[in-house]
């Protein structure tokens, strides 16, 4: 039986650290399309460069954020392109076609 005591939280947040990381992360969350995993992802990301921070070039509260960047988030498009932007990312969309 495993002892559950000796093992450790793992959290994306702690792995997301070069520019590269997050942008392959993000890339692969997005790529069922899923809303609710895109939020989440993006909430690991803004975890990792720090929520307090991210709230401040925003706008918007940390709470606000925490909210609407979670798996059971519905953030607006302008919340997500305000993070988006926030963070050093530009979204970039291609063709159906092109990304398989």
């Amino acid at each position: 039986m495993i002892d559950v005591s000796k093992l450790q939280k793992w959290d994306a947040a702690d792995t997301l650290k070069t520019p590269e990381d997050i942008a392959l992360y993000l890339e692969y969350a997005s790529e069922d399309g899923d809303p609710a995993l895109i939020a989440a992802a993006l909430g690991d990301v803004a975890r990792s460069k720090g929520m307090t921070q991210l709230a401040k070039d925003t706008g918007l509260t940390r709470e606000a954020l925490y909210r609407s960047l979670s798996d059971k988030g519905d953030p607006k498009l302008s919340t997500l392109l305000n993070v988006i932007d926030a963070l050093g990312l530009k979204l970039a969309l291609t063709p159906k076609e092109a990304a398989e």
